[in-house]
């Protein structure tokens, strides 16, 4: 059969098509005029109109995150793709796989100063997997197919692919690559045995064992995996705020989130361990805090990751093991399987003991007398409403750390956040990816009155594509997160973090065609979530402004620069 003649825009159609995208998240503008108008003359997959690129980014990012399936962007050129970048370096610093696509000026226009042209390519090199800028028409299809290769391989991550204008013009034969082959590139996917017998020896042998879990175990779709090992092993296990519903958490064995605003057991228990599991995880600054401070007890310390670069990068590891996550805690399993019996589990009586006594701190125990809404009660009422499963995305500050804290989740990709980037604005248009990828599932955004705003403008996207989506704001009239700081660290001057001039939420609400609720009182709290999740309100956005207490705190807390066991905890001030 001879191969068609079509255009490069319809190449780049064809070639989301054959790669079996379901949805584009993108914005017209004059460099991509020729791809919207090929999309305009197609069905097979859904093109959501955003209201600004950044969202488009974080809404592609968020469907990859819900369904571990590759997100698609389609941005226009110059003001276009510098919007994305956000959207693209808060994917890269969590490693989600993504393709984004970007018009260009025309090629005899590349470095003109033309109108709508800056360098897309050197833009975002510093925030990307890979990035490709297609001058040959005859290349487009083998550059999509390797965009989403490189994507989805290895340490996944966004793409880029810059297609100028002229090129989506041109007209050339259609043939999609069946498989492709990157000569530089070939990602470790199998685990060393050596490596994992010297690590199964180290953990029976362990007298005080600690499992500490991150994203890439979500990534590594190694979630079930994890649970057989840990339950196998009877270890006491952590996550971290990327990591959150890769090991249940109403198994006895999780100790709850560790870092920054980490559990009191997580955290001491990850400074006295004298054996450390890592899987998945990158020992980040907001986890383990001061690296000399954690290494000041000794201890062994295994390293699973996809990403070489990544071990012994802020902290030495003794048996590192390269490669997939899911296949190498198989290969654990099978190995630990043969030397259970000689495995005495008692050896670990006076570690659960001493873990024991730090859970009794009740660190997470708060007062609520019922006179202000406490953003936890607001929380804790969500997970009762939703029954646990609904999916959860947040923005970033105080509410996104008490909805780690608070909602316990006990699936993975269920949790959707920006950790290592710490982007404002995403939960809205995260809220929109989920919806969009499972359509009869609950999804709440948990956000604050100053987050909100960054992306409020999406409201009107959930509008025209009827995202019934739930808004709980937790509205405390300050950049909740930075007064903390403020007050802690720097005495109490709030420089500019008080919202004297907010919105009225309900009426913001009404006026993009939803539903708003304002609540104040801490009674009316779970009768409002009840609303908002009933049947009368299922197909419908719903905005609950909660007006809560100004001056919580997120407890425990490990200021800047501190060691794990330096943390300050409620009862302490």
């Amino acid at each position: 059969m001879k191969p068609e003649i079509i255009t490069g825009a319809e190449i780049t159609i064809r070639s989301l098509q054959e790669e079996n995208v379901e949805f584009v998240f993108g914005y017209p503008g004059g460099a991509v005029l020729n791809i919207y108008d090929a999309i305009f003359n197609q069905n097979k997959f859904k093109h959501v109109l955003v209201r600004h690129e950044q969202a488009a980014v974080h809404a592609a990012d968020a469907f990859s995150r819900a369904t571990g399936k590759v997100g698609v962007a389609l941005v226009t050129s110059g003001p276009g793709a510098t919007n994305a970048v956000t959207g693209i370096a808060t994917a890269y610093m969590d490693s989600i796989p993504m393709v984004i696509i970007s018009g260009q000026v025309p090629t005899h226009a590349i470095g003109q100063d033309a109108f709508q042209e800056c360098d897309t390519v050197g833009i975002t090199r510093p925030c990307v997997k890979h990035n490709f800028l297609v001058k040959d028409i005859n290349k487009i299809a083998s550059t999509i197919k390797k965009a989403f290769f490189i994507a989805s391989t290895g340490r996944p991550g966004p793409v880029l692919v810059d297609i100028p204008k002229d090129i989506t013009a041109e007209s050339a034969e259609f043939i999609y690559p069946k498989n492709i082959k990157m000569r530089s590139y070939n990602p470790i996917v199998k685990g060393h045995s050596g490596q994992i017998s010297k690590a199964i020896d180290l953990l029976i042998n362990a007298k005080k064992p600690m499992v500490y879990s991150g994203g890439g175990v979500v990534l590594g779709n190694a979630s079930e995996i994890l649970t057989k090992l840990v339950k196998k092993l009877d270890f006491p296990i952590t996550s971290t705020l990327m990591g959150l519903g890769g090991f249940p958490a109403s198994e006895k064995n999780f100790l709850g989130m560790l870092g920054m605003h980490g559990t009191y057991q997580a955290n001491m228990a990850m400074q006295d361990c004298d054996v450390l599991f890592a899987i998945g995880a990158r020992f980040d600054d907001r986890v383990i805090g001061n690296p000399d401070h954690f290494l000041e007890k000794s201890k062994k310390i295994i390293h699973i990751d996809i990403d070489p670069a990544s071990i012994s990068k802020r902290v030495q590891i003794d048996i590192p093991i390269v490669g997939d996550v899911n296949l190498i805690l198989n290969d654990f399993l099978n190995a630990y399987k043969k030397v259970e019996k000689s495995h005495n589990k008692k050896l670990i009586e006076p570690w659960r003991n001493e873990i024991q006594k730090w859970i009794n701190t009740d660190c997470l125990a708060y007062n609520d007398d019922g006179s202000v809404i406490k953003p936890q009660l607001v929380i804790q009422k969500l997970h009762e409403v939703t029954k646990g499963d609904a999916f959860i995305t947040s923005d970033v500050g105080q509410h996104q750390m008490w909805a780690a804290q608070y909602y316990p989740f006990n699936k993975p990709r269920k949790w959707i956040n920006s950790g290592g980037l710490g982007t404002m604005g995403v939960g809205l248009p995260y809220a929109m990816g989920c919806q969009l990828a499972f359509p009869n599932s609950q999804v709440a955004c948990v956000t604050g009155e100053a987050s909100i705003q960054m992306c409020i403008q999406e409201l009107s996207t959930c509008k025209q594509f009827n995202l019934p989506v739930k808004i709980i704001n937790l509205n405390n009239r300050y950049m909740g997160m930075v007064r903390q700081w403020q007050e802690f660290f720097y005495g109490n001057r709030y420089a500019e973090s008080y919202m004297d001039a907010l919105p009225d939420f309900v009426k913001l609400a009404e006026s993009y065609g939803h539903v708003g609720f304002k609540i104040e009182n801490s009674s009316d709290v779970e009768g409002a979530l009840k609303e908002a999740f009933s049947p009368k309100l299922k197909e419908r956005l719903v905005f609950i402004d909660f007006i809560t207490d100004q001056s919580e705190n997120v407890f425990p807390m490990i200021p800047n620069g501190k060691g794990l066991s330096e943390m300050i905890l409620a009862e302490d001030l």
